[in-house]
């Protein structure tokens, strides 16, 4: 009967499943094992797989053999390429049970030879294969490898004193990889070392590694530009706004490149890293998947340059250049008194109530949050400002700090104190962003000499004293803002576990909150005599739509505004028709001709009249970034 079978597959036959992606190999050659097929000369079954060759997804290997002692059989599986894997290590000691009848899945949870150790396996001839378990070391290692050649099985006795048996029979299955491309990126940085000011290019490869490769299509790359590099050029196919480099089409065996090219913009000793990723692809690939952030794959591609120089402290942007000294308004934490643990609000004439929220992933040290002199940042003994005092336990562990102003102000700037470095105990790193209307606000972060910037961020690595300027770091916002969001953490150049670290807000200097209104007017002709509403024309009795338009691009609230619009003599008004709304297209509140409050509608939370040919608007706020629209009708006379 096995002699049979043997002379039907002892060629390889193959039959194919799964929708042609599983091929199955089969040898049934009869094979003695016994003392003298040792591991030095093992006993070798062969499966030879022909035809077009295809990338391994999978392996999986079935085996039967009739063999008293079971735990004596090893098994060595080698591919075409030469990766061998020693599937069955062989039990001599404790498997005592006969036969082997198995089918070796990676995915199986049991392991072979670890089932009952002296109950025999069935001798029926699969298949099936009587029992399901994974090899000891993972069939994994041949995927990848090209399937075509001759796979060699190897069967050995590790126990040749005693206990013989006969290999009946086994299948090789293959799955194949689903068309792929074999894509990798590359990103290489033209000066390592550059001053700042300098220009510099960044140059990224996309590479598809030769046959059985694809040829890739719809292929993109995100790299967006870090801190500290200030775009200039790149070709078309890069969008320096998304960070979208849009490949399309890498043939297989081949590469492209893009160079982008920039300047520096960051501080001596800064370290500025680039992080680049292949984000899409129409074909799969074998050994990564796309805009999946894993570093360690071959399409996620980085590099950094570090700013050379000398470092010297910066000089910080000129508030006064910016909003008139006589329209500033300094916050002074003088005096001030920090009476609850992490919210307190503070009111500041020409501005309102400032509201300070403190959390922190740890607790505070003892002592802070406070308003102190423990940090003065080279200015006079005793000057106070908001102090923090962290001891995190681990470096991603921060304090935030959210100021939250009543109005939004045209600008702002302030000093943090002794942000630096402590070899072994900590690397302050100190964040800023800033918002207006929800809108995200970048300041303008300006280094001490125990730090370095990089866009919003500052590091210490350095040492300072806590009386010294050069921990300081200097916050310009050049733009309204409402909001700043303060983060204080560790760098990754601090310990794993940081000790103690600390610093201080100073004094915050305010543009004055201003008003900025606007007014526009436009008109459309809703219909007229002739054509009615169809394409209508500025005719005698044709009806015209005006919309006043009235907007606060300043950073306060405007209140009490009121706007007039004098209706000229070849123009009747529409009774009836005045609307009010926040822009012209969605101007849909009625509003009644006289200026008398009839359920509300002089504030609702716009107001409108006419008297005679003068109509008048009016609203009791405007706020910043706010639009009062109001529309009416007229008759060309």
């Amino acid at each position: 009967m096995w002699r049979l079978i043997a002379a039907v597959f002892v060629l390889g036959f193959a039959q194919v499943a799964q929708a042609q992606t599983t091929t199955t190999y089969v040898n049934g050659v009869d094979g003695t094992i016994d003392g003298s097929t040792t591991c030095a000369a093992p006993l070798v079954r062969t499966f030879v797989v022909g035809g077009s060759s295809f990338t391994v997804a999978d392996v999986d290997l079935g085996f039967f053999a009739t063999h008293t002692w079971r735990g004596d059989i090893q098994l060595t599986l080698e591919s075409p390429d030469g990766t061998r894997v020693q599937l069955v290590d062989g039990d001599a000691t404790n498997t005592s049970g006969d036969n082997l009848n198995v089918l070796l899945d990676d995915a199986h949870g049991t392991v072979v030879n670890t089932d009952a150790p002296t109950e025999p396996h069935s001798t029926t001839a699969p298949p099936p294969f009587a029992n399901n378990f994974s090899p000891n070391a993972a069939l994994s290692a041949f995927n990848g490898v090209a399937s075509a050649g001759t796979w060699r099985l190897e069967i050995c006795d590790i126990f040749t004193g005693s206990d013989d048996g006969v290999f009946r029979y086994a299948e090789l299955y293959l799955t194949s990889a689903p068309p792929f491309a074999d894509l990798s990126l590359t990103k290489t940085v033209s000066n390592a070392t550059p001053a700042n000011g300098t220009a510099i290019s960044y140059t990224l490869t996309v590479s598809n590694a030769g046959a059985p490769s694809q040829n890739a299509t719809g292929v993109q790359v995100r790299d967006i530009l870090p801190d500290g590099f200030i775009f200039v050029s790149a070709p078309a196919a890069y969008d320096s706004g998304t960070g979208i480099w849009t490949v399309g089409s890498v043939p297989a065996g081949t590469s492209t490149s893009i160079t982008i090219n920039g300047t520096v913009n960051a501080t001596s000793g800064a370290t500025v890293t680039n992080t680049a990723e292949i984000i899409a692809s129409a074909q799969a690939d074998i050994d990564s998947t796309v805009d999946n952030g894993v570093a360690t794959e071959d399409d996620y591609a980085t590099s950094s340059f570090t700013v050379a120089g000398t470092r010297v402290a910066g000089t910080p942007p000129n508030l006064d250049a910016f909003c008139a000294a006589t329209n500033q308004i300094l916050f002074d934490w003088q005096g001030r008194p920090w009476t609850n643990a992490t919210n307190n609000d503070f009111t500041q004439i020409g501005i309102g109530s400032i509201n300070y929220d403190l959390t922190t992933d740890v607790a505070f040290v003892a002592g802070s949050p406070a308003i102190n002199s423990t940090n003065t940042g080279g200015l006079a003994a005793g000057e106070e400002g908001l102090f923090i005092n962290l001891n995190n336990e681990t470096q991603s562990d921060e304090a935030t700090i959210v100021m939250t102003l009543p109005t939004a102000v045209p600008g702002m700037q302030f000093t943090v104190f002794d942000i630096d470095f402590g070899n072994n105990s900590f690397a302050d790193k100190l964040t800023v962003v800033g918002s207006f209307d929800g809108t995200p606000v970048m300041p303008t972060l300006t280094n001490g000499i125990a730090n370095y910037v990089t866009g919003n961020v500052a590091i210490g690595d350095a040492g300072s004293s806590s009386d010294s300027a050069d921990g300081n770091v200097v916050v310009t916002f050049l733009a309204p803002v409402d909001t700043v969001t303060i983060s204080y953490g560790n760098h990754t150049t601090a310990p794993v576990n940081p000790e103690n670290q600390f610093m201080t807000i100073h004094d915050i200097n305010h543009c004055g909150p201003e008003t900025n209104l606007s007014v526009t007017k436009v008109s459309s002709i809703v219909s007229d005599p002739v054509n009615l509403g169809v394409n209508p024309k500025a005719l005698q009795n044709a009806t015209v739509r005006y919309c006043i338009l009235i907007s606060n691009a300043g950073s306060a609230t405007a209140t009490s505004v009121v706007a007039t619009d004098n209706i000229p003599s070849d123009l009747t008004y529409s009774p009836g028709t005045i609307r009010s709304g926040t822009s012209c297209g969605t101007a849909t509140t009625v509003e009644d001709d006289n200026n008398v409050d009839n359920a509300g509608d002089e504030d609702d939370p716009f107001g409108a009249s006419i008297s005679g040919s003068t109509l008048t608007m009016t609203a009791a706020t405007l706020g910043p970034s706010d639009n009062m629209a109001i529309t009416f009708e007229a008759t060309i006379n």
